[in-house]
């Protein structure tokens, strides 16, 4: 009963003792495939003085291609064999690759359509703009019509102006 708390402590111990990475590293040489397509890569444990002991493992999928069973194991034409591990590998392989090339398809498709979008509306906004532009120079056309009518006007006006004293007809100056 006693040693039953200490074997789940153990379990779940992050640091394991060397008896039990001995053990962890047979499993995983035990069957190659899966150390080498899953490119499992450990470093050591190291020890901080401030923050205690940790753990780094750094995992990576790899898509490279599976390596040849020995001929032993090969395809023979006689006596058809195959190993399972590399049968389940492969199809693990198979699957992650469709699975990746799904997600990088979902992955441009989705920058497809954000560029799509981005291009409506720089297109809406180069039309808005052209429409300011053009507003904008009706409008300053519209003031330089009106600035000749007002001077037309006051030089119609400068005319009638006369001095009483004199009776003389003012005249506007003419630039």
């Amino acid at each position: 009963m006693e040693d039953e708390p200490q074997r789940e402590v153990r379990h779940f111990q992050l640091l394991p003792a060397a008896a039990t990475k001995t053990a962890a590293a047979s499993t995983y040489h035990a069957q190659p495939w899966h150390s080498e397509s899953l490119g499992l890569m450990k470093s050591r444990p190291s020890i901080d003085a401030f923050e205690g002991p940790s753990l780094d493992l750094q995992l990576s999928i790899s898509v490279r291609p599976l390596m040849k069973p020995p001929p032993e194991k090969a395809y023979n034409k006689d006596a058809v064999t195959f190993d399972v591990g590399y049968l389940e590998a492969l199809r693990w392989q198979a699957a992650e690759q469709i699975r990746l090339a799904a997600m990088e398809k979902a992955y441009a498709e989705r920058v497809r359509e954000l560029t799509r979008r981005e291009i409506e509306m720089a297109q809406s906004e180069f039309a808005r703009a052209r429409s300011i532009w053009e507003r904008a120079r009706e409008e300053v056309m519209k003031a330089e019509q009106l600035q000749e009518r007002a001077t037309l006007k006051i030089d119609s006006t400068c005319m009638e102006i006369t001095c009483h004293s004199c009776s003389q007809k003012f005249y506007a100056k003419k630039n």
